[in-house]
């Protein structure tokens, strides 16, 4: 009997082995040993879900973790998944074990699930775990985009001896408040909602009454109940068109029969709410001192940040020599979009050319420097894509060298709306004021129409659109350069003031930054949003009084462009842009709890001593 337990043991260990008959598993069987459904203890005894592909070696090696909210089972729905095994693959090829592993909460990790679970200690004591298993050298890369990629940056400030370099991809949803944003991991733009975490957090969070996993379960009950239960619920589809019309917003995810959780909570907050300080998202404040390699794109939802905090790092980060070993990269793609580029990248209906990199062949250099100690392969600081001229740059800074900052002031004779109105970029002031105004109804509002989006399932398609049949509405402000006769490169942040007033005690205004081809063909860049009662600051709200004018600075948007001979640059302002952003109800109420708005008549003045105006980051 005392022979029999252990032969039982290993049969059973072995089961998902000879179940799983995928050629990606069998592929990665011949290389690794594949340690599926270990689970690692937490300071406070919850234990979290960790698969571990490493190679078939005797001598110790490096650790690449990627922490994750998703499913990462080898089994869903009784069928198997590969995706997973494809990437240990290259991992353990390249030489190092591969650790997958999901957050507190989720899946079969134990514990209360948060937006960021735990980053700040699950995440250390996951890398204590991790450093002292017998197979390890000690050092750890961290690689992941998105929600893999969110939460390195706080956890990376707690200095663990054997975090040695991070790869953040698509990371915004893990800054807080870094230099000119105070976005909180996107929740907000210019202190309004970004409504892709409603969307997002429907088909992600779990219910708290959702079936678990009995304590007392083994790994090998695991290895056994995966086959056949992954813990991944299936959420209806919603519409998300009608969904986010929902009011008030608190309520979009109930009136969906959506999942309890932690949304109705977080939509109640503010951006200076001390709750968003107290979780997992980095902020300035917090110290930082590990090698990064940064993965950004045009078009995904928190290109801004993301480059601040790079800027911060750059600037801030403990030693001068980890300051030096922060590296750049910035793709003309969407959300996590990089290695979909192809010869002929499409973001949304615009074409930006051949935008491939050797993404893979990169990273691989970058992590055989820090957790190798191989010899340092040169590499540009900044990899940026300038659309338009499509192609790769590099810079040892961002903004590239040789931009000048140029002012544009919008100007008409008061009758900018729409694309046929006579506003116009001109580089001259305007001496007097003839502004232009516009109705904005909350239940009528201008429709987001692709953009620097992510995670809003079928309401709004990222990427550049042409913008023209929305510029035949009259709550569009259109403000057109002259086409350039030569063509003229923009690169870095595009940072708006507009001077207002509003017959409303609170209302938003829009920026959108467009390239305009001779034929009318109008490609949207970026697009920034700013609740007026934050003008002063995110820490108080101050309310307007009707026919005074007030100096409003919006969050910079941000671009690589080059607007070719004959093209010309666009500016519409607008006080709304749904579902991309909730709708302000300009009552100066609490917003995410209201039902009925009012119709505001807003305001832009231009001339005299009320200039609105665009700098531009003009390459020269």
């Amino acid at each position: 009997m005392r022979h029999l337990l252990p032969l039982l043991l290993i049969l059973s260990l072995c089961t998902s082995v000879r179940a799983q008959t995928s050629k990606a598993y069998q592929d990665l069987a011949a290389v690794a040993h594949i340690e599926q459904k270990h689970r690692a203890p937490m300071r406070d005894g919850i234990r979290l879900a960790t698969d571990i592909y490493r190679p078939k070696t005797d001598k110790p090696v490096p650790i690449i973790l990627s922490r994750t909210p998703y499913q990462m089972n080898g089994w869903v729905d009784g069928e198997e998944r590969t995706r997973t095994y494809e990437r240990a693959l290259e991992w353990v090829k390249a030489g190092y074990a591969y650790v997958v592993q999901n957050e507190r909460g989720r899946y079969y990790s134990e514990g209360e699930w948060d937006i960021l679970g735990m980053p700040t200690t699950d995440g250390y004591d996951a890398f204590t775990w991790l450093a002292d298993r017998p197979w390890s050298n000690g050092n750890i890369g961290l690689l992941g985009c998105s929600s893999t990629a969110e939460w390195q940056m706080a956890v990376a400030s707690l200095d663990h001896p054997a975090l040695k370099a991070i790869v953040p991809q698509g990371y915004g949803a893990g800054v807080g408040q870094v230099g000119r944003f105070q976005e909180q991991g996107n929740w907000y733009r210019g202190g309004a909602t970004q409504l892709l975490f409603v969307a997002w957090l429907y088909s992600v969070q779990h219910d708290p009454l959702r079936p678990r996993i009995p304590a007392e379960a083994t790994r090998e009950d695991l290895l056994r109940l995966q086959r056949f239960y992954d813990m991944a619920p299936e959420y209806p589809k919603v519409d998300w068109v009608e969904g986010l019309k929902t009011l008030p917003v608190n309520e979009i995810i109930s009136a969906q029969n959506g999942p309890q959780g932690i949304f109705e909570e977080i939509a109640s907050r503010t951006p200076a709410s001390e709750f968003w300080y107290a979780g997992g998202l980095y902020h300035e404040t917090m110290p930082f001192d590990v090698p990064a390699f940064w993965f950004t794109s045009w078009y995904d939802v928190s290109i801004g940040p993301n480059l601040e905090l790079f800027n911060h790092v750059r600037t801030n980060a403990v030693s001068p020599e980890v300051r030096d070993d922060q590296y750049l990269v910035i793709a003309p793609t969407l959300h996590c979009a990089y290695t979909r580029a192809t010869e002929n990248t499409m973001v949304g209906e615009r074409s930006v050319g051949d935008a491939r990199l050797n993404y893979q062949e990169q990273i691989e250099a970058f992590f055989a420097e820090h957790l190798k100690d191989e010899e340092k392969i040169a590499r540009p600081q900044v990899q940026y894509y300038v659309m338009g001229s499509n192609e790769w740059k590099s810079s040892p800074t961002w903004p590239p060298a040789g931009v000048e900052m140029t002012t544009y002031y919008l100007n008409s004779d008061g009758n900018a709306n729409t694309l046929n109105g006579d506003g116009k970029l001109t580089t001259t002031a305007p001496t007097t004021d003839t502004p232009d105004s516009f109705v904005y109804d909350p239940l009528n509002p201008v429709t987001s129409y692709g953009g620097n989006v992510c995670c809003t399932g079928n309401a709004v398609q990222g990427g550049a659109f042409d913008q023209q049949a929305m510029e035949a509405r009259n709550d569009i402000l259109v403000y057109t350069t002259d086409p350039f006769p030569n063509g003229v490169e923009i690169a870095g942040s595009i940072e708006p003031t507009l001077f207002i007033s509003s017959d409303a005690k609170d209302t938003d205004f829009t920026v959108k930054l467009i390239d305009v081809a001779p034929d009318g063909t109008a490609y949207n860049l970026d697009e920034t949003i700013q609740r007026v009662r934050y003008r002063e600051g995110y820490d108080k709200e101050v309310f307007m009084e009707d026919g005074e004018v007030y100096e409003v600075t919006l969050s910079p948007l941000t671009t690589a462009n080059y607007f070719k001979p004959g093209h010309s640059i666009r500016i519409e302002v607008s006080s709304s842009n749904f579902p991309r952003f909730d709708r302000n109800m300009n009552t100066g109420g609490r917003n995410y709890d209201e039902s009925e708005g009012v119709v505001a008549r807003n305001v832009v003045h231009h001339g005299g001593e009320t200039l609105s105006r665009v700098a531009l980051p003009i390459v020269r």
